[in-house]
C-alpha cells in the first residue's frame, strides 16, 4: 500500500485528477461493496455539490472506467456504485488475507505470512489522497492494521527466539509509538532473551513513569 497506483500486464496506468484518485480510492476502500452515489457527491466535494452533482459524478465514473479498461470494473448498482476486485488484485486485500491466515499458524509460518504481508506496504496509505477529508479516517484505521500486523510479526520472531535481531527494530517502533504499549513489552522480553537483563528492567521503569505521567 501506498500512493494509488493501478497495475496492468506490470504497467503503470496513469490516473487522472485529484477528482478521479479519490473516486478511486473511495471504491476501493469498500471493494466489492456498494457505495452510494449520495456518499460519493458528498466525500467528492465536501464544501457543497455542484448543481450537477449526479451528472458529474457519471462523468468522473466513466472517465475512471476508461482508465481501467472497461465498464466490467466499476458496475452500477442501485443505490450507487461498486468496484470489484478479485483476491489478489488489490494489496489490501492481500495484505487482509495474509494477516488472518498468520493469526492462526504457527509461529515460523505466522513470520513469513506477516513478513510477506508488510512488504506489499510501499508508504503512508492513501498519500495521494491524504489532504481529502474522507481519507483521514480511513489512514488512520490503515495505520492501525499495519501496526497490528508488525507487532503480530514481532510476537511470532519472539516465540521463534529472534531477541537479538529484534532489539534496534523495537527501539525505533518505542521511540515511533511511545504510548503503544506493546512495543514496549516486546523490547522488555527481546532484551531479556538477549542477555540485556538490567536494560530490559530500565524500560520497564521508564514505562512505568511514562504511563503514569501521561495516563494517570
Amino acid at each position: 500500500m501506498g500512493p494509488l497506483e493501478v497495475v496492468e500486464r506490470n504497467r503503470v496506468l496513469p490516473l487522472g485528477g485529484s477528482r478521479q484518485r479519490a473516486l478511486l480510492a473511495l471504491l476501493l476502500t469498500r471493494a466489492n461493496e456498494i457505495v452510494s452515489a449520495d456518499r460519493l457527491i458528498d466525500e467528492l466535494w465536501p464544501s457543497g455539490p455542484p448543481q450537477n452533482a449526479g451528472n458529474a459524478l457519471q462523468y468522473h465514473v466513466s472517465q475512471l472506467r476508461k482508465t481501467l479498461g472497461g465498464t466490467e470494473a466499476i458496475v452500477t448498482q442501485p443505490p450507487g456504485y461498486l468496484i470489484r476486485v478479485g483476491p489478489n488484485e488489490l494489496d489490501l486485500l492481500r495484505f487482509e488475507r495474509l494477516v488472518d491466515e498468520a493469526e492462526h499458524a504457527p509461529p515460523e509460518v505466522a513470520a513469513r505470512l506477516l513478513g510477506e504481508a508488510l512488504g506489499l506496504w510501499r508508504g503512508p496509505p492513501l498519500a495521494d489522497v491524504a489532504h481529502e477529508p474522507f481519507a483521514q479516517t480511513e489512514i488512520v484505521r490503515l495505520e492501525e492494521t499495519r501496526l497490528r500486523a508488525l507487532e503480530l510479526r514481532i510476537e511470532a520472531d519472539l516465540a521463534l527466539g529472534r531477541h537479538r535481531e529484534l532489539v534496534a527494530e523495537l527501539e525505533a517502533l518505542v521511540r515511533e509509538n511511545p504510548l503503544r504499549e506493546q512495543p514496549r513489552a516486546a523490547l522488555m522480553r527481546a532484551l531479556y532473551g538477549a542477555g540485556r537483563q538490567a536494560e530490559a528492567l530500565n524500560v520497564y521503569r521508564q514505562t512505568w513513569e511514562l504511563l503514569v505521567d501521561e495516563l494517570g
